[in-house]
């Protein structure tokens, strides 16, 4: 199918805003390299997603830490609600991190906690038992080595247990308003960059190092 007939299909099926950004005559006006074709996707994607009030928007990890605690807390908090998100929806993860910040969600206070007394604030988030563990772990290694505080390197907090490459590049993004340092790859963006044929990969590690070149 071609991309033309691909668009005219999402705006039947989404509808189109004439308030937005996106002109007819831009997607129409079609080319045939990859940054072309990504650029009129995005187009099309920010006139879908618009108004922003998807789940992610509403209760995703850049809402969940405390705005009024002191820098630390709130980069601590951050990196807590992304540990929590793998695998785990928006609205749990959120509730989560309700749960936490009542009961005291500190370096402090995690690693007083008993094992069981974090379990229960976690659950249902998926994994909450090897999550509680990741939690612990990476508590000790803050107050052991960063005062406190939580790495301000992606190398650094890939090194954390729980942390992955998607995480550290979201902690980055959120935790210390660095944007443009790397891009947050899951498994959904993956499979949709691949979908979308932005980029023909095989892991999500794949995925960021193609988008980071083509978008740079």
């Amino acid at each position: 199918m071609s991309l033309r007939r691909s668009s005219a299909r999402i705006i039947k099926k989404y509808g189109y805003n004439k308030n937005s950004n996106c002109t007819t005559n831009e997607i129409e006006d079609l080319n045939k390299t990859r940054e072309d074709r990504i650029s009129q996707n995005i187009l099309l994607i920010k006139s879908m997603r618009q108004n922003a009030d998807a789940p992610v928007d509403l209760m995703g990890c850049h809402t969940c830490a405390d705005k009024n605690a002191d820098p630390k807390t709130f980069r601590f908090q951050t990196l807590v609600a992304l540990m929590l998100s793998s695998q785990t929806k928006d609205q749990v993860t959120s509730a989560a991190m309700e749960r936490l910040k009542t009961a005291g969600c500190s370096i402090s206070s995690l690693l007083e906690f008993p094992k069981e007394q974090l379990e229960e604030l976690l659950k249902p988030v998926g994994f909450y038992k090897r999550k509680t563990e990741y939690l612990k772990r990476v508590c000790a290694i803050l107050r052991g080595k960063y005062n406190d505080d939580i790495p301000n390197t992606f190398e650094g907090l890939c090194e954390l247990p729980g942390v992955g490459p998607k995480m550290a590049n979201l902690t980055i993004q959120i935790a210390f308003g660095r944007i443009g340092e790397g891009i947050g790859v899951d498994t959904h963006v993956h499979r949709i960059s691949n979908r979308l044929n932005w980029v023909k990969t095989k892991t999500p590690e794949q995925t960021e190092f193609e988008l980071r070149e083509v978008l740079s």
